[in-house]
């Protein structure tokens, strides 16, 4: 779909990114087009669509006022609203010509790219729902063939996420989470190996087993392995992903109004997927495990019930005092597996907790962890790809929280700092470098949200693939 150019047909739609309005005069319109332009700019507009009888001339003003991220974000933006008009006048191919010497072009692809998703896998006619644009071209000198291959691979990485959340659980149960990975690892070169509910019995993954038992529907937990012959690293990094296919929040039933997105509870696994589909589809240098445990949450069955009493996979027993706080449970199980590979990082990803978003909001992610070094690079990152972390404390009281007068720990603490506690009980079966990411505020929106779509968001991939990538150097 993308492909490199050094000069573009003049009868093709084509979007420019300027950075100073003087170079409106450079570019190939009419003079008639050109006033128009300038008028724009006089009343201060920043994107500039002229529709001419046979193509779109797009014009882009980076406003140099404003710091580097928040300029390219708004790069990104703009390509989610270009798609929109290129859609609706269902244009084939675009030129992208970036004349702050190609210091934007990649985030607008990767955003146009990304405004190209949709999920209409269950519309009868889904044909009538599929994007026109068919070839991107950018037009540049400067560009490789890899900076081109990085990016699809990316996007790639985030559509499979996307997927994966959008799927309902009439379809996405555990079991067949667990076979699109192992579909994933043959179409990419990564192994895949699938325990399925006798394993995980026969390990004593008491976490996963418990969720498990109100559904009809086994749990599995997949581990995936992107291991390239001339990996940088002699320990693996470990990534893991909470895999809640849908969440009732068990016993302790949600309420309605909180039920009708869960689906999206498995949005850390699916982020987990899409990182390593893209490490392996760009064949990043880094040896990478992925760890997803997964089931469904239901109050059917023999389902665990408020104090209830379970044995982890490292042995803590820990009393339930909650039902809907299982993501913690799968979670626990999967962090003590990783401990075997003994790992030079971990990060674990989930949409953990509802106090995560009361704190920061929907725009960003908490971020916990014992690794300052990890926290801060990730954090850099988070404002370059705009998956933005606010860093939240782990202070050792807040452990107190969930003494159990029963067991080693209780699942929940109070409903005040929330994420936090959750997070400390995440920290009790970790003893390596280690960094938790709630996601619960970004992985899914209920309307468009520019580049960004609708439903699952992918959220993670982006950020955790440069993260990774910058690994390699």
């Amino acid at each position: 779909m993308i492909r490199l150019t050094d000069k573009y047909v003049i009868d093709e739609s084509v979007a420019y990114i300027i950075t100073d309005k003087s170079q409106v005069n450079d570019i190939t319109l009419t003079k008639e087009e050109i006033s128009y332009a300038n008028k724009m700019f006089e009343n201060k507009q920043e994107f500039i669509h002229i529709n001419s009888m046979y193509k779109s001339s797009f014009i882009i003003f980076v406003n140099s006022d404003k710091d580097k991220n928040t300029r390219t974000e708004e790069i990104r933006n703009y390509a989610s609203k270009t798609f929109a008009i290129i859609s609706e006048t269902r244009t084939e191919k675009l030129n992208i010509i970036d004349l702050s010497k190609d210091l934007y072009s990649l985030a607008f692809v990767e955003a146009l790219m990304l405004s190209n998703y949709s999920f209409n896998k269950y519309f009868t006619d889904n044909k009538e729902k599929d994007s026109s644009l068919k070839e991107i071209k950018i037009v540049s000198n400067k560009l490789t063939k890899n900076d081109i291959s990085e990016i699809e691979s990316v996007v790639a990485g985030v559509i499979h996420a996307r997927d994966i959340v959008n799927e309902p659980l009439s379809y996405m149960t555990a079991k067949k989470l667990s076979e699109e990975i192992e579909v994933l690892g043959k179409k990419y070169g990564f192994k895949t190996e699938i325990l399925d509910k006798g394993k995980i019995e026969s390990l004593k993954m008491g976490g996963l087993i418990a969720v498990n038992r109100g559904s009809v529907d086994p749990p599995t937990f997949s581990i995936l392995k992107w291991e390239p012959e001339k990996a940088v690293n002699k320990q693996p990094i470990v990534l893991v992903g909470k895999g809640l296919v849908f969440d009732t929040g068990g016993i302790n039933l949600k309420p309605s109004g909180s039920l009708e997105t869960m689906k999206c509870d498995k949005s850390g696994g699916a982020t987990v997927v899409g990182v390593i589909c893209a490490l392996a589809k760009a064949k990043i240098p880094l040896h990478v495990i992925g760890l997803v445990p997964a089931t469904d949450n239901r109050p059917g069955n023999n389902a665990y019930v408020p104090e209830d009493i379970i044995t982890m996979y490292d042995g803590t027993t820990v009393e339930i005092s909650n039902t809907d706080a299982e993501g913690r449970l799968i979670l626990a199980d999967a962090l003590s597996y990783a401990k075997k590979y003994k790992p030079e990082l971990v990060i674990d990803l989930a949409t953990l907790t509802g106090a995560a978003v009361v704190a920061i909001g929907e725009s960003a992610s908490a971020i916990f962890g014992n690794s300052p070094a990890n926290i801060s690079e990730l954090k850099e990152y988070g404002f370059e790809s705009w998956e933005r972390l606010v860093e939240l404390p782990l202070w050792e009281d807040y452990k107190e929280q969930l003494k159990s007068p029963v067991a080693d720990l209780k699942n929940c603490g109070s409903r005040w700092g929330g994420a936090i506690t959750a997070a400390k009980f995440l920290e009790h079966f970790t003893d390596y470098n280690w960094i938790h990411l709630d996601i619960a505020g970004p992985a899914f929106t209920e309307k468009k949200d520019s580049y960004r779509g609708q439903g699952g968001t992918g959220v993670g991939v982006r950020l955790l693939f440069n993260f990774l990538k910058n690994k390699t150097k």
